[in-house]
């Protein structure tokens, strides 16, 4: 971290600040602020501003800075003489050296390479016992009088450098990253509530605050600052990390890093508490359809985003327990559409089933999306082609009733086409023979009335499907298919980009692969007879 030298600094050798600063009521001068830091290390090199040209004069009296009063300081008048007050080295020099700096000829040499410091007291004025000097890596140099019992108190890296030399009254701490943030951390330890002086910070600084706090192991501050970042909220998913990062870098033994990172992380392993689980029960349940179809769309949109979290988050089987509900309970409502008689009932009648069916199919189809997602959708094909009553009774509702349904088969049908699928050759001719038909009776509706179908995605996914089987079965669904779309035309799915497939695959190749052996046959014969 920082470089640490036991050594005193020449007074004469640095030029002092005065810097405006505030009083805490509890009686220690608080750091400056960052934009005094920051003037101080703008105006560190002064060669570019214009100097007179008339020779300096012989002698010249040295003026002390004043330090501007503020609100804080003339209500802490009236308040017994705590708090400390900023130091000017100039009161601290010697006439020699005081008369030396003011006749030097030529100062934009000799201030070019000196640091710019800044002195600040701390505790009763004129009871500080050592001085701890700080020198930052772009030239900043604050010096502190501080108290030596407050100091190794506070903070055990303190304690372990002071006990080491009883005597020492310099302590110098070279190339520090965050000057500013030292010397607050040193306020800090003067201070009996810190939990309220860190209150108005913002996220950023805490976890600078807590970064030097761990490297002066004050643990009362670090204790603080983990409180703070507990209860604060955090803004943006880039301060998160930040103090995700910050916290789980914290080394030491008994740090209360827990409540923090409870926040990013659970210890909840159980099938019954996981949480995937209790969301898709919550929505399948859900009768409302705006906050329904919002967080179907918000869940399958999150576990896109992650495939750890889609790969642990919620339980299969619960999944396909709830598919298997879902086909159970359309398989119910098919019947009783399926009634005689039931199309003449009053309106109020068949709504709720229409409405119910339309439903259990959504969330059929969701459900499916989580198996993909998950990629544990292939025994889900098994069970779909496996609903031949569910088929039988499809045929005999209207289009307006069914064509939920068919939206199932289809994205079945996509997924075997782009490899996200791969069930068996079995259970791919099942589901052909099964739902292909059903899907072909409702394609005019869903190509024309059903919002978010894709039908040059489905037709291809269900040509590719087709060109997986053996080529004789191939030609019997294709032919099945022809006289539909001889029939009907745009109303049924477009499958000629299979159908050429299918047609090379028959003819084409067969000759070409005849003929090839042909002629190696020839080729071979003129060989021998030469």
């Amino acid at each position: 971290m920082s470089e640490i030298k036991h050594n005193r600094v020449e007074q004469g050798q640095t030029k002092i600040k005065n810097v405006p600063i505030a009083v805490t009521p509890e009686g220690f001068w608080c750091c400056p602020s960052p934009a005094v830091f920051q003037k101080g290390l703008r105006n560190q090199n002064p060669l570019n501003k214009p100097t007179p040209s008339s020779p300096l004069p012989a002698r010249s009296t040295v003026k002390k800075k004043t330090v501007p009063v503020t609100m804080n300081e003339r209500r802490a008048s009236s308040a017994p003489p705590t708090p400390s007050r900023l130091v000017n080295s100039d009161e601290k020099q010697c006439p020699e050296q005081s008369s030396a700096n003011a006749s030097v000829v030529s100062p934009r040499a000799k201030i070019e390479s000196l640091p710019r410091k800044v002195a600040i007291e701390f505790g009763d004025p004129g009871t500080c016992d050592m001085k701890v000097v700080l020198v930052g890596k772009q030239g900043l140099c604050v010096k502190l009088s501080v108290h030596r019992d407050v100091l190794k108190e506070k903070s055990v890296f303190f304690c372990e450098k002071l006990s080491d030399e009883t005597n020492l009254s310099w302590l110098q701490i070279n190339e520090c990253e965050d000057v500013e943030i030292y010397v607050e951390i040193v306020g800090l330890m003067y201070c009996k509530e810190i939990r309220q002086r860190l209150m108005r910070q913002s996220v950023s600084r805490i976890l600078r605050i807590l970064k030097v706090a761990e490297f002066l192991s004050f643990g009362s501050c670090i204790e603080s600052c983990l409180e703070y970042l507990e209860a604060v909220p955090w803004v943006g998913e880039e301060e998160e990390e930040k103090v995700v990062s910050t916290v789980r870098q914290l080394q030491g033994e008994g740090i209360g890093v827990n409540p923090v990172l409870k926040r990013v992380s659970s210890n909840i392993s159980s099938v019954r508490n996981d949480p995937v689980s209790q969301i898709i029960d919550l929505v399948l349940k859900s009768n409302e359809e705006r906050g329904r179809r919002e967080m179907k769309y918000i869940v399958l949109k999150l576990l896109r985003e992650s495939n750890s979290v889609a790969n642990q988050g919620g339980s299969t089987d619960m999944i396909y327990n709830s598919c298997t509900s879902c086909m159970d309970s359309l398989l119910c409502l098919f019947k009783k559409a399926s009634e005689p008689g039931f199309a003449k009932k009053p309106s109020d009648m068949r709504d709720p089933v229409v409405k119910q069916i339309a439903l259990e199919s959504d969330n059929l189809s969701w459900l499916v999306e989580i198996l993909m997602e998950k990629q544990a959708a292939g025994e889900f094909v098994g069970k779909w082609a496996n609903q031949r009553e569910l088929a039988i009774l499809h045929v005999k509702l209207p289009t307006v009733y069914r064509y939920h349904v068919s939206c199932i088969s289809g994205r079945l049908y996509v997924g075997i086409g782009r490899g996200q699928l791969l069930p068996s050759k079995e259970t791919r001719q099942l589901l052909l023979q099964t739902w292909l038909q059903p899907l072909i009776n409702d394609y005019n509706w869903l190509h024309h009335g059903c919002r978010g179908f894709d039908g040059k995605l489905v037709e291809e996914g269900i040509g590719r499907t087709i060109l997986t089987l053996p080529l004789e079965d191939q030609q019997s669904i294709l032919l099945s298919w022809l006289a539909s779309f001889l029939k009907n035309g745009d109303s049924c799915p477009n499958l000629h980009r299979a159908f050429e497939v299918w047609w090379r695959r028959t003819f084409i190749r067969p000759y070409v692969q005849s003929q090839g052996s042909n002629a190696m046959t020839h080729t071979s014969m003129l060989s021998k007879q030469q």
